[in-house]
């Protein structure tokens, strides 16, 4: 069985709802994971999206949200969850806000594409603190035993 990751509020490839952006409650949207790889000890997410600022001329990937360290027992997170309901021992990173948690989408042009990434590791993770993407991706580097990925997109309508 490989890893998967799934969300209740929109399909791979749809849209993802207003609630879960600017122009919404600015809400996580549920996530669900299946099919944790043997030897799995911890999971990490990262979501973000390549297409910044506008999907016609990217010039930048922005960082959304950043977690590590989540036990892989959990089968996932609820919609909205605050950093408090988080599963016990994960660790919440920095988003291009220069914040932790989640930052939904709010593209100023276009249909964004926002890539949720999960992935399946072979260790836990140091304290890193407040990290970004990138000091989590060098982390896990020789780490990943699997990863899924969910792709919803957004499109503001103001």
């Amino acid at each position: 069985m490989s890893l998967t990751l799934t969300s209740e509020a929109f399909p791979h490839g749809g849209g993802i709802p207003a609630i879960h952006t600017c122009e919404g409650a600015d809400t996580s949207p549920p996530l669900a994971w299946t099919g944790i790889p043997p030897g799995a000890v911890s999971l990490a997410l990262i979501v973000d999206d390549p297409d910044a600022p506008d999907p016609a001329a990217p010039r930048m990937t922005w960082v959304h949200w950043v977690l590590y360290n989540i036990p892989p027992a959990s089968a996932g997170l609820p919609g909205g969850i605050a950093p408090a309901g988080l599963p016990a021992d994960t660790r919440e990173g920095a988003n291009d806000w220069h914040r932790t948690g989640y930052g939904g989408p709010c593209p100023p042009i276009g249909r964004h594409r926002y890539f949720f990434k999960l992935y399946a590791l072979d260790v836990v993770l140091p304290d890193l603190g407040k990290a970004s993407k990138a000091t989590l991706e060098k982390a896990m580097h020789g780490h990943v035993l699997a990863q899924a990925e969910l792709v919803g997109t957004y499109q503001k309508h103001s």
